[in-house]
């Protein structure tokens, strides 16, 4: 598992954690059926995250976990299929 940072037009970014960018892509289409993905990266350190935007706005999310950690109120995705 790895986090993901999926840029997309007209938002910030979604934060997802999965097994790989095609499943990370997935997960983005569950969540976001009308958004395409303009580039997704690996996160290797959660300090390149946006510090005023992102990570103020993480709460108890655990990005450890397979699934969409940002925006808040995507958490349910992904955790379904484990």
């Amino acid at each position: 598992m790895h986090p993901y940072w999926i840029r997309i037009n007209g938002h910030l970014g979604i934060g997802v954690t999965a097994r790989s960018e095609a499943d990370a892509l997935q997960l983005l289409s569950q969540a976001f059926p009308s958004k395409r993905a303009i580039s997704i990266e690996v996160i290797n350190d959660m300090n390149d995250l946006d510090q005023n935007h992102v990570i103020p706005n993480l709460d108890a999310a655990n990005w450890l976990r397979r699934g969409i950690w940002f925006p808040q109120g995507y958490e349910h995705i992904g955790t379904e299929t484990g």
